[in-house]
């Protein structure tokens, strides 16, 4: 492991995919490997979400050429939904990337799909493990798509340190996104497919909802397809600052998914499920269990956490 370790920090690709399936395992600790990013004053990692269909993907590869363009490498962590029932997952954001197949910017890019599994909201903690990793190889930022899922993007703030909203066009309500929360933890909102009717209402609604609030994010129209407003969002995105705002949401956020991790992560959590579905234990009693200060896992003992 350390030489394939050392492989992808020289910048092997195929290296890199494989230390980064043994993370998503849970078969390295990304802290034994690498040092904490140092401190730079900007952003390291910026999730970028938003309802299905408002075009993240498109979105995304359009901002990571502008940056690729301009000599930054990004890396795009690409959370797919897993299916309930096998566990799988489509993993098919790669199929709208075109910047990766471009012989003059591929080597500034590099994406990665990953499943939900079994984590709780729509970003699983691993990918924050991932990122940190990625950011060790020497990817100056790190990008994670969002699935899209309402409530449960959440938990994109658990390990991002910038968040941006993707909105649509008349979706016809002009507050979903802060019905499901997301106004509160966005640093930026972007209104895409601004060519279509309806988007400058919708930006405009948005704008008016924020001026209810202190220090509101600032709102772009922008088209991924086209191409309209890319560059403009594309510079304000690399020297986005964080909104004092959404600083408590995040930390909320934040505790929230330590805690998931503390739960699915007990070396008794499936068998907690299998007691509880056969109520042989109440949810007290599997709480007290698997938030223990020690657990016992195969083949050693962990330390209190």
């Amino acid at each position: 492991m350390t030489d394939l370790h050392r492989s992808a920090q020289n910048g092997d690709r195929r290296a890199l995919a494989r230390m980064l399936s043994a993370i998503e395992a849970g078969e390295v600790d990304v802290q034994t490997l690498i040092d904490a990013a140092p401190p730079t004053g900007a952003w390291n990692v910026m999730a970028i979400t938003g309802a299905p269909g408002v075009g993240k993907s498109v979105l995304v590869d359009a901002i990571m050429q502008r940056w690729a363009r301009q000599g930054h490498t990004t890396a795009l962590l690409a959370v797919d939904p897993s299916s309930p029932r096998t566990g799988g997952a489509l993993l098919g954001d790669r199929v709208r990337m075109t910047t990766v197949d471009d012989p003059e910017l591929s080597h500034r890019v590099y994406v990665r799909s990953v499943a939900t599994r079994k984590a709780i909201g729509s970003v699983p903690m691993v990918v924050g493990d991932m990122a940190a990793y990625l950011l060790g190889c020497g990817w100056d930022r790190v990008i994670i798509e969002t699935v899209g899922a309402g409530q449960s993007e959440l938990r994109c703030a658990a390990v991002a340190d910038r968040i941006v909203v993707v909105e649509g066009p008349a979706r016809g309500d002009g507050i979903q996104a802060e019905k499901a929360g997301l106004l509160e933890l966005a640093d930026l909102v972007l209104v895409n497919k601004c060519d279509l009717d309806g988007a400058e209402r919708h930006a405009a609604e948005l704008t008016e909802s924020y001026a209810l609030g202190e220090e509101a994010p600032q709102v772009m129209l922008v088209s991924g397809l086209k191409g309209t407003g890319v560059d403009q969002a594309a510079e304000v995105m690399l020297d986005l600052a964080p909104s004092n705002r959404s600083t408590v949401a995040k930390m909320r956020e934040r505790l929230h998914a330590s805690l998931e991790r503390r739960l699915t992560s007990h070396s008794r959590y499936n068998q907690t499920l299998v007691d509880l579905s056969q109520g042989t234990i109440d949810i007290h009693e599997a709480m007290a269990l698997l938030l223990s200060e020690r657990h016992e896992s195969p083949g050693r003992d962990d330390q209190p956490r």
